[in-house]
């Protein structure tokens, strides 16, 4: 079915992103007001206002629009926003006589309008369109299903609701990440090969690298097969003894993977909460490594897992290796265990023991976060949380946000916040879009105020990667990106973790320039990046960075994707980073990360400035950041530079844009002109200009390139 089935497509207009049809803009706080209205240049007899609002469960109502009578042309409606954070879904129901709607209808589509008979009425409804620019809507026969278990299409339009006491830390607005896989970052200058062997003692499974440079191990002992348990030696120490270098990317906060004592070596498998695993320098190594990190302003972020365990854990204890009764043995042999109801077993018919496991990996037994003393241990005063909170660390990243029962994790920001005085941050790994995220039979509690602050940014990743990779144009980017940024909270949106890499993920330069996922293991390992896809792939990764660095929210730059580290899935997004041994190719790209964090550093308005976007279309994209009249930012902060960052982007690797904007009027125009050889090996001209000082100019931006100008 066509987009428009309108004789005149432009017959009725809502747009939810402009001002003119919905004030204010975007997501709302609870008991707030919000005016809507709507434009109808056709014969209806009423416009009324259709809307869903709630949670766990949504309640329905309706609101008649009343005629604006000095043109007769707009209808208009306000409504205050629910007292209890959650989704508002809206959309509109024009309704009229029979031969009224069937004017605004083409011909072939009549037969498909919903009729009142009894009322002597025909309905036709305007719902939303992801495809339209300022989110404008377009008719629809049927109106939106929004309910968890329909089909939601036709999509309503939506205003989240979140808690109007909802407040982020400001350390985390715009604030630069860095993720670290602590086993594979640095030694430290005190590593002894033979130390860590002596871990190997009783976990006969595991594997020790001596050399640093040896590719990961995908096989793992011929007696058990692979379990992701050979180990390099990256400890805490060594990622401190690396301060100078996190400092010269201008890194804010690091984010590092679990660092409790566990079995693997991504140590998803928790053995003990409350211990630093000695590989990484134990608790010593830890003290040392938070010591040094709040000595050079650098704050940190740790991995919490708290769906599962290990089951080689002091916890459940399959395997013996932990003093005292786990709960395999309580259950097992009847033993008692203080762990025992944190797990939940069960015999088969043969007798056979079974028990409920992650995603079904028995070396992954899943807790049950709703018994008491599992939350006590994890959430308690003295908890885990609060302890290694207290010991120094900024926040926690949620592992399997999603997989946690929404009262676990409003209980645990409540921890992290009177463990931090308020200044905690909690981070929650959810793939999806987190306002209308659905799991477990309900819209998930993850994006109105009371569980996470921010949110990984995989939603950022996907289509940016798209987008340079030219599996859409920038229009497709566009329209995602603007809906994201209506749809969330500022306090969230502006601390979004925008991520183009991570540990479960295939590597950003992989994705942008090598082959499709060959599948297994062995034919990844024997599929690296040519020269040619190396060169191709290092320039879109810097268009990445661009972006990362000029959008709102923190980039998150994942261990050695400043350089362009490759790898397909894990293990290979998990070797070591080559110090000593980076090519001239990885050290310029580096050169070049450096500069756009130092600019992003030094003009606060790429941080948390306003952001409007001017041209996106086919490779072209043009954005500007900019700082309110009072050259405050959108929370209302000075900020230290410019007052205006135009931001540029070329993904063409044939033509090169001539882009010509008016910051008086705003018009920009932009032209493209035919390029005679890729510059896709070139780093790009000056990464930033000043300019506008009351001139216009045209501004020249080559293939597969950049350029930010800045001006008062």
């Amino acid at each position: 079915m066509k987009n428009h089935i309108a004789n005149f497509s432009n017959s009725v207009i809502h747009c939810s992103r402009s001002p003119e049809y919905r004030s204010p803009f975007g997501a709302q706080k609870t008991g707030s007001y919000v005016d809507l209205a709507i434009d109808v240049y056709c014969k209806v007899d009423e416009v009324v206002l259709c809307y869903a609002y709630g949670l766990y469960s949504l309640s329905y109502s309706e609101l008649r629009c009343t005629k604006k009578e000095a043109d007769g042309v707009r209808w208009y409606a306000r409504l205050r926003m629910p007292s209890e954070p959650g989704l508002l879904f809206y959309w509109f129901c024009l309704r009229s006589k029979n031969e009224d709607i069937e004017k605004i209808v083409e011909q072939e589509y009549i037969d498909f309008l919903y009729r009142k008979p009894e009322e002597e009425k025909t309905y036709l409804y305007y719902v939303a369109s992801w495809e339209e620019p300022e989110g404008k809507g377009k008719f629809a026969f049927t109106a939106p299903r929004v309910g968890v278990h329909e089909d939601k299409y036709p999509h309503a339009f939506q205003i989240t609701v979140y808690d109007k006491d909802f407040k982020t830390p400001d350390w985390m607005k715009g604030a630069v990440m860095y993720q670290i896989f602590p086993d594979r970052f640095a030694r430290d200058k005190g590593f002894s090969f033979s130390e860590m062997e002596k871990t190997g003692v009783e976990r006969l499974e595991r594997i020790f690298h001596e050399d640093w440079y040896e590719d990961v191990d995908i096989h793992g002992k011929e007696e058990t097969g692979y379990l992701a348990c050979d180990f390099y030696g990256g400890s805490l120490p060594g990622i401190a003894e690396k301060a100078d270098y996190l400092k010269s990317l201008n890194i804010d906060v690091l984010y590092l993977n679990p660092i409790c004592e566990a079995r693997s070596n991504h140590r998803y498998d928790t053995a003990d909460y409350m211990n630093v695993d000695p590989i990484l320098g134990g608790k010593e190594g830890y003290k040392l490594f938070s010591k040094i990190m709040h000595e050079q302003g650098i704050r940190y972020i740790l991995d919490g897992v708290f769906s599962h365990t290990g089951a080689d854990s002091r916890y459940f204890n399959k395997f013996g290796r932990y003093p005292g009764n786990g709960a395999y043995s309580a259950f097992t042999e009847g033993k008692e265990s203080p762990f025992a109801s944190w797990y939940s077993f069960w015999r088969h018919e043969d007798g056979q023991v079974d028990y409920d496991a992650w995603w079904g990996f028995p070396d992954l037994p899943n807790v049950r976060e709703d018994d008491l003393t599992y939350r006590d241990y994890i959430l308690g005063p003295n908890g885990v949380v609060a302890r290694w909170l207290r010991g120094g660390a900024s926040g926690i990243r949620l592992d399997v946000s999603d997989e946690l029962p929404d009262s676990f994790l409003r209980e645990m920001r409540s921890c992290v916040k009177e463990a931090t005085a308020g200044d905690g941050i909690v981070l929650g790994e959810v793939w999806e879009e987190a306002t209308t995220k659905i799991s477990y039979g309900n819209y998930r509690d993850f994006a109105f105020g009371r569980t996470h602050d921010t949110v990984m940014g995989y939603p950022f990743r996907e289509p940016l990667l798209h987008f340079l990779r030219g599996d859409i144009d920038a229009q497709a980017w566009s329209l995602t990106m603007e809906r994201m940024r209506e749809n969330f909270p500022d306090e969230m949106f502006y601390c979004m973790m925008n991520l183009i890499s991570s540990h479960d993920v295939p590597r950003a330069i992989t994705v942008l320039a090598g082959k499709p996922d060959p599948g297994d293991r062995e034919s990844q390992k024997k599929t690296p990046l040519t020269e040619e896809e190396k060169r191709r792939g290092l320039a879109l990764l810097r268009l990445a960075f661009f972006v990362q660095m000029t959008y709102p929210g923190c980039p998150c730059i994942y261990y050695g994707d400043e350089i362009g580290m490759e790898g397909y899935r894990d293990p290979f997004n998990r070797r070591t980073y080559p110090w000593g041994k980076e090519t001239s190719e990885q050290i310029r790209h580096l050169d070049e990360y450096r500069k756009l964090s130092v600019l992003r550093r030094e003009n606060e308005v790429l941080r948390n400035g306003e952001i409007k976007m001017l041209y996106a279309k086919d490779d072209a994209l043009v954005y500007l950041r900019y700082l309110q009249n009072n050259g405050k930012d959108h929370f209302g902060k000075d900020c230290q530079g410019s007052n205006n960052a135009l931001c540029i982007l070329n993904r063409s690797d044939r033509m090169i844009l001539l882009v010509d904007y008016d910051p008086v009027s705003g018009v920009i125009a932009v032209e493209e002109k035919e390029e005679s050889s890729s510059n896709a090996d070139e780093i790009c001209g000056p990464i930033c200009e000043n300019g506008y000082s009351g001139q216009q100019k045209k501004i020249q931006i080559l293939p597969m390139s950049y350029k930010i100008t800045l001006w008062e």
